[in-house]
């Protein structure tokens, strides 16, 4: 089906670029202008002159018109390339006044200090462990060798690796506390939990994606996707640490428990570390940096803030409840 736009379109290119003179029309206007030119008013071109000239000009006129005719185009797709530059022009300035709005626009806080100094604590600390844990894990992989001479040794290694793992300890606390204590840190814990409406929006993104809907499901403060992120940190936190700690005091873990239990340790240790790297790598890098929206990355994790734009397109709920807010605030303030 054409929409509005190409019909028009199709429309204007099926017209000529010019039209092209009738060889009546000219015929007429020249043996006008040779009788004004070369004889007076009462006296008229002999015919057999006239048939003359209009066999002349009939036999060369073809030729005549298609050379100026290709001139003629020639010279308007010359203007209109000329047009179409300064046109450009303009729009790149509008583009960069419009980018400039943006800048200018409101930014809304979604994360506050303590939420941003816990990420990067998180991800300093998983980094590292992933550096560090590889060439661990797989000795006699040649390319990860470097990674050893880089930390000084495998000695070296294996201590930066548990230095690692002390942040990643200390960012747990530090959210578990957060989490209970700070009023923020409640409310976003409440509504990361899984919900009947996740489920109801996860089928409507696909009835979007395979073209069954044009509306997409509408997020609060938290999609299904970040949902997941977090709950996969979260239990892969809770795996690695618990794994880790076992390896870390194996003596003392020996003593307490069985040996297949550490076993079982090692290999929930070593498996969760490939699968954290790969759901990384693969699932929340292009989520929050390498999806085309986001692209080439996205700084929120360092100011906390989003845009206006950003807010309606990704937490349209969120955006509204805010605007609940502010309008009942300025009705309150009004009525006092």
């Amino acid at each position: 089906m054409e929409g509005p736009e190409e019909k028009t379109v199709k429309k204007i290119f099926e017209k000529p670029l010019i039209e092209e003179p009738s060889l009546n029309e000219i015929m007429e206007e020249v043996i006008a202008r040779i009788q004004s030119l070369l004889f007076k008013e009462d006296k008229k071109i002999p015919e057999d002159i006239k048939q003359k000239v209009i066999k002349e000009i009939t036999d060369k006129l073809p030729e005549i018109i298609s050379r100026r005719m290709n001139k003629i185009k020639e010279e308007i797709i010359l203007e209109s390339i000329n047009l179409a530059i300064t046109s450009r022009k303009e729009l790149l300035t509008l583009y960069r006044k419009e980018e400039k709005k943006k800048e200018r626009e409101e930014m809304f806080l979604r994360f506050n200090i303590h939420f941003r100094i816990q990420h990067m604590m998180l991800f300093t600390s998983v980094i590292l462990l992933i550096l560090s844990g590889l060439p661990l894990k797989f000795p006699d992989f040649s390319p990860l060798s470097f990674l050893v001479d880089v930390f000084g040794g495998i000695e070296s290694t294996r201590i930066i690796h548990r230095i690692a793992a002390s942040l990643l300890v200390f960012f747990m606390v530090y959210h578990t506390l957060y989490t209970i204590f700070h009023p923020e840190g409640r409310r976003d814990f409440i509504l990361l939990l899984p919900s009947p409406k996740d489920v109801r929006d996860v089928l409507q993104n696909l009835r979007y994606f395979l073209g069954i809907t044009d509306e997409k499901p509408k997020f609060g403060r938290f999609s299904y996707v970040e949902k997941f992120d977090y709950w996969a940190v979260y239990w892969g936190c809770v795996i690695m640490i618990g794994s880790g700690a076992l390896m870390w005091f194996q003596e003392l873990s020996l003593k307490i428990l069985p040996k297949f239990v550490l076993d079982a340790a090692k290999e929930a240790h070593s498996d969760e570390a490939i699968l954290a790297t790969l759901a990384i790598v693969i699932w929340h890098f292009y989520n929050v940096h390498f999806n085309p929206d986001k692209f080439p990355g996205s700084l929120t994790w360092l100011h906390g803030r989003i845009t206006k734009e950003e807010m309606m397109e990704h937490h349209p709920l969120e955006y509204e409840e805010i605007m609940k807010k502010r309008k009942h605030i300025t009705d309150n303030r009004e009525q006092t």
